[in-house]
């Protein structure tokens, strides 16, 4: 109703999740490197499905060369999602492998988060949103 009615920030949320989340039909799942599309992805759930912030979950993906400011960056994402120390889970650390030489690519300085919501509704009806401004049905996404 939100996508036909044009309200354009329930749309772009939508499609934002269409771009980067899982495809899972009973929880969300959003991960990113950009801060700035973490905070408006949480903005977005805390506002159509009045979710406390005990019901959003965050997890970092760290990097091996990360270990030494592991709470420093898990305190930077919770800060970004203006979500409390109990929103966190644990985070994983990606190890170098040994043929790495262990120099990596395309650093990103703060990893990546991911933002989990372990809410059917919410993901039904942001895959719903997702199909009426997209034209199209997927049985895949249906409960």
């Amino acid at each position: 109703m939100r996508a036909q009615q044009g309200d354009r920030f329930f749309m772009a949320g939508c499609l934002l999740y269409w771009a980067e989340g899982s495809k899972d039909r009973n929880h969300v799942d959003f991960t990113n490197s950009d801060p700035e599309m973490v905070k408006f992805f949480v903005r977005f759930l805390k506002t159509y499905w009045n979710l406390r912030n005990e019901d959003i979950r965050i997890t970092c993906n760290l990097f091996a060369d990360h270990v030494d400011q592991q709470r420093d960056i898990e305190q930077y994402w919770l800060d970004v999602a203006a979500l409390a120390h109990e929103s966190l889970r644990v985070s994983t650390v990606n190890v170098y492998s040994k043929y790495s030489k262990k120099k990596r690519r395309n650093r990103l300085p703060y990893g990546t988060c991911r933002v989990t919501v372990a809410r059917t509704r919410v993901v039904q009806a942001i895959y719903g949103g997702i199909q009426e401004i997209g034209g199209f049905t997927r049985d895949a996404w249906l409960e």
